[in-house]
């Protein structure tokens, strides 16, 4: 639909979106990049696109179609832009295009993840006539560079699902011949605008404010250029106003222009505190403004030392998910409008997370600005597979970071950037921290990579699965939880009775049910709360959970996507989600106290079950009809159990109490009566639902009683009618297809949800909804029209959307009260190898010491500075995961523990009565065993992460041992 003409300020830049009314057709196609080309029969979409969409979660990553497609669109441009610059810029094509303007080439993008642009300028006709702009976009997974014949490592088919086409949005910028710049180094070969505070005194609520920015000039002769910067907050109240005076520029000279101001009443951007402000940089010549650009972004202090993360001066341990970068949706793929990416993404937070780690890929733009409004911390990679590099594929990735770190540096979410999703050369890690210092020397942002446990150069590290300590540079896992499991089953005493390992696939570990796969969750998490900061010289930065949402990628179990998520594909939470909402609550341990009754009250008479309720709170009493079954076994900190539980209708309360007895938190589950009705809740944009041909809309269907409480073991199916002017993308379900584009849809547990696409006419959408035997439901929703002249709208996505501050400001006070400090060792001896013993007490996982390979000798002593109490001992054995160590701990020569240790992906703990001494020896007490308790737990690649030993050896290795007194 076209609207009125957008009128833009005499000499003020303007960038407008060419989202709306492209077409497309799928295969190859001769002179489609003429401007005469008859493309009447194609598609007509909008923007952002997956041609193979249709498929996303029907075929799994392996079966995702691809080939040629070619995506045109016709466009005028504004009547002002004659004799301007014009500039195109794609945040993203998958995975190569070959882009032409009026059927002339302009230039070809190839990695598949990048932002990249051009210009169009000595190409682009002025109004009224008509451009044609046509891209050929190639997503072959093994698809070459042109130049070198050199694939692209992270086209992979495990994690990177293949939706092709122009998958991410489109902008057209037109701006004065002197103008800033924009932030596409590899193909513009400029870098825009940087924005930053430092000197940050977050107390008094002050900072440093520069912004800088590249400016090119393009007119035939020198100009005096002014330069000035508004800061603006959320309100649009100005709250800082500065100047860098003026200076020339000669004709075709690009120079870098700064201001900076020292500004006071700032906010700091923080967790669940998404405050952003406005910064407006101007140039101006004569006094009149001809180049005008406005960078939303966000203040905030960072350190990263002492194995910690500070954020605004207040350690936080990291408590999140790593996240497929594709974040994608059912029969829609990646291509979701930027409200959705809210969605999504503050749903992370509302479940406490405060990180996500983007696996192996640049983030969209859309979904890195998404974290800045929802508070979110952010790693971003750039691209890579399982393992380092040379050559040309290392090339690519540098220069994939290089880019990455120009278009993503004004983003306050960024805290980390991402070298590798494997050990990368100390050489390559040097590289990367150079591109960082070049280009972003004042963002506050630690770079690394997965592992570098032993890293001089990287500034954070950390593996996979397991748990890691420092004192010195933040060690925190990157994806741990293996573990699989669909929505729809509860348990085993629940239809449809699904015991974990049921189904194909690969056993228990992938076929899960929900109350074992939160479980899991939980259990998991308390091996990096266990060493959480506070509780020692050497300590956990935190962990980042695989995955959030199910995804289209890599699976073991008997589905054909990924199901290790929090929510299921459509962001429905699993049990899980409310798991981690009440062990997550807090910056490092839990300050908001939640309970979390796992699964539901709805069995069949005479149904005798286990009852799990996940808390932060001290103790839990389970209360049934109002009568208590007393407290809950306690395991893993945060799991509650109370077995052999007979069901009765009515009401199930878990109260939770600290430690001096008094309730802190409850939480209640009801029996709910036989389905009635359907109940349909609709979920739009807080801008309104756009009729702009790409815009969704997203509607809960639910199975009630006659109350309207949901059923929460109904699995009706449910008949969808929609009319007016929109598009079924349906939801997903287990069975045919997974049901995508199906318009008929189960229920699971009582509740689904599902997608319709608005098209580019504007009116009333009415959704109904029926199933045998239930009441139906009829909703209706308007979508609006959107202002469109010559093919481009001023509105651009993301336009308006609301920044979440929900937790508020950073809170003031230390995060946490240090419960533990180590002892302090003067000497180390032993038995064999005595040279190599102080590597069991460095901050070097990958160092240990070995003993030589008689029990007589596999023994290890720790002297101390002083006589002290000793209560524990803490140590991480070689080969913790598959190997077991009978051992012998004495102090001053005296026994006081023995057991086996080892077999375990974090660190062994040995609590002894405290007793007085001065040495601490660790013995070998018998010959090791290996077996593998984690053995399904392997990489996509079916590797282990730990090396083969022999079982039967008289053999000790320690990576680390620290010694603590009584606990406090």
């Amino acid at each position: 639909m076209t609207g009125s003409a957008h009128e833009p300020e005499p000499g003020r830049r303007e960038s407008y979106s060419m989202n709306p009314d492209w077409r497309v057709g799928v295969g190859e196609f001769d002179d489609a990049q003429s401007r005469d080309f008859d493309d009447e029969d194609w598609e007509r979409v909008s923007l952002p696109h997956a041609w193979n969409e249709d498929e996303a979660f029907r075929e799994d990553i392996y079966g995702l179609s691809t080939g040629i497609a070619w995506y045109r669109k016709t466009f005028t441009l504004p009547e002002d832009a004659a004799d301007k610059k014009v500039f195109v810029e794609f945040e993203g094509v998958r995975q190569a295009a070959e882009v032409y303007l009026n059927g002339e080439f302009v230039g070809r993008h190839e990695n598949g993840v990048m932002a990249f642009g051009f210009d169009l300028t000595e190409l682009a006709e002025p109004a009224p006539a008509e451009n044609v702009l046509a891209v050929r976009v190639d997503n072959d997974w093994d698809y070459e560079e042109e130049a070198t014949g050199e694939r692209y490592q992270w086209a992979d088919h495990n994690f990177n699902a293949n939706y092709g086409g122009i998958t991410k949005n489109v902008t057209l910028h037109v701006t004065d011949r002197l103008y800033q710049t924009l932030p596409l180094y590899s193909w513009l070969g400029t870098t825009g605008v940087y924005v930053y505070a430092e000197d940050i005194d977050v107390d008094a609520g002050t900072g440093t404010v520069t912004a800088e920015s590249e400016i090119r000039n393009e007119h035939a002769g020198e100009r005096t250029v002014g330069y000035d910067v508004e800061i603006r907050d959320p309100e649009g109240e100005t709250v800082a106003e500065f100047d860098a005076g003026e200076r020339s520029v000669a004709p075709g000279a690009t120079r870098t222009l700064s201001a900076s101001a020292d500004v006071e009443d700032l906010e700091f951007w923080s967790w669940g505190y998404g405050y952003l402000y406005d910064v407006t940089t101007r140039l101006t010549v004569d006094g009149e403004v001809v180049d005008t650009v406005t960078t939303e972004t966000g203040f905030r202090k960072t350190a990263f030392e002492d194995g910690e993360v500070e954020l605004n001066d207040r350690t936080v341990h990291l408590k999140g998910y790593a996240q497929r970068t594709t974040n994608e949706w059912p029969a829609v793929g990646r291509s979701v409008p930027a409200w959705l990416s809210d969605f999504s993404n503050g749903l992370m937070v509302e479940s406490n997370a405060n990180t996500v780690r983007w696996m192996h890929v640049t983030p969209w733009k859309q979904d890195v600005e998404s974290c800045d409004r929802m508070g979110l911390v952010q790693l971003l990679p750039a691209g890579d597979a399982e393992s380092d590099v040379d050559g040309r594929q290392w090339e690519q990735r540098a220069e994939l970071m290089r880019d990455a770190i120009i278009y993503n540096r004004n983003n306050p979410s960024v805290l980390f950037y991402e070298g590798g999703n494997e050990t990368i050369s100390e050489e390559h890690m040097e590289e990367l921290v150079r591109l960082r210092d070049r280009f972003d020397p004042h963002g506050g942002r630690a770079i690394g990579s997965r592992d570098m446990l032993d890293s001089d150069v990287a500034e954070w590290g950390g593996e996979m699965l397991y748990v890691n300590k420092s004192a010195d540079k933040p060690m925190f896992a990157t994806e741990y939880n293996r573990s699989e499991g669909l929505r729809r089953y509860w348990d085993a005493e629940s239809p449809p009775y699904h015991e974990d390992g049921s189904g194909e696939g690969e056993g228990e570990r992938y076929n899960q049910n929900q109350d074992t796969f939160a479980a899991e969750d939980v259990r998991r998490w308390y091996e990096y709360w266990r060493e959480r900061p506070g509780t020692g010289d050497r300590v956990n930065a935190g962990a980042l959970n695989i995955v959030f949402s199910d995804t289209n990628t890599h699976y073991r179990g008997e589905e054909n996507y990924r199901r290790s998520g929090e929510v299921d594909p459509m962001r429905i939470p699993k049990d899980a989600f409310w798991a981690h909402q009440a062990i997550w609550d807090g910056w490092v341990d839990v300050e908001e106290v939640h309970a979390a009754i796992m699964g539901h009250w709805n069995y069949e008479p005479g149904t005798v079950t286990d009852v799990t309720v996940v808390s932060g709170a001290d103790e839990v009493e389970l209360f049934r009809n109002g009568k208590s079954l007393s407290h809950g076994t306690q395991s893993d900190r945060f799991l509650f159990t109370f077995e052999d539980v007979e069901w009765e209708s009515g009401t199930l309360r878990a109260v939770g109490y600290d430690d001096t007895g008094e309730q802190v938190c409850e939480d209640v589950a009801e029996t709910v009566g036989d389905p009635v009705a359907v109940e349909l809740t609709p979920r739009t944009s807080p801008t309104g639902w756009r009729a702009d041909g790409h815009d969704l809309a997203l509607v809960d269907v639910e199975v009630v009683d006659e109350e309207g409480r949901r059923n929460p073991v109904a699995f009706d199916e449910i008949e969808f009618e929609l009319d007016g002017p929109a598009e079924w993308r349906g939801g997903i379900a287990k069975g045919p297809d997974n049901y995508i584009l199906s318009k008929e849809l189960p229920v699971e547990l009582g509740v689904n949800r599902v997608l319709i696409r608005s098209t580019r006419e504007a009116g009333t959408v009415t959704l109904t909804a029926r199933s045998d035997g239930l009441e139906p439901a009829t909703v209706e929703l308007e979508t609006e029209p959107i202002e469109t002249t010559g093919g481009l709208t001023p509105h651009l996505p993301g336009d308006g959307l609301p920044a979440n501050l929900d937790r508020g400001p950073t809170p003031e006070g230390p995060a946490y009260e240090s419960d533990g400090r180590s002892l302090e060792v003067g000497d180390v001896t032993a038995g064999s190898n005595a040279d190599d013993a102080d590597e069991a007490m460095d901050d070097d996982e990958l160092s240990s010491w070995e003993s030589a390979g008689d029990r007589g000798d596999a023994w290890i002593r720790f002297d101390l500075d002083e006589p002290t109490t000793v209560g524990e001992v803490r140590l991480k054995v070689g080969g913790h995961r598959t190997t077991g160590y009978p051992i012998r701990v004495a102090v001053d020569g005296r026994e006081v523990w023995s057991g086996d240790v080892g077999h375990t992906l974090a660190y062994d703990r040995i609590s002894f009565d405290p007793v007085d001494g001065q040495s601490v020896t660790i013995a070998l007490a018998g010959v090791t065993q290996v077996e593998d308790p984690f053995g399904e737990i392997v990489e996509i690649t079916g590797e282990r992460h730990q090396s083969d030993r022999e079982s039967g050896r008289d053999h000790l290795e320690l990576l680390e041992v620290e010694l603590y007194g009584p606990e406090s």
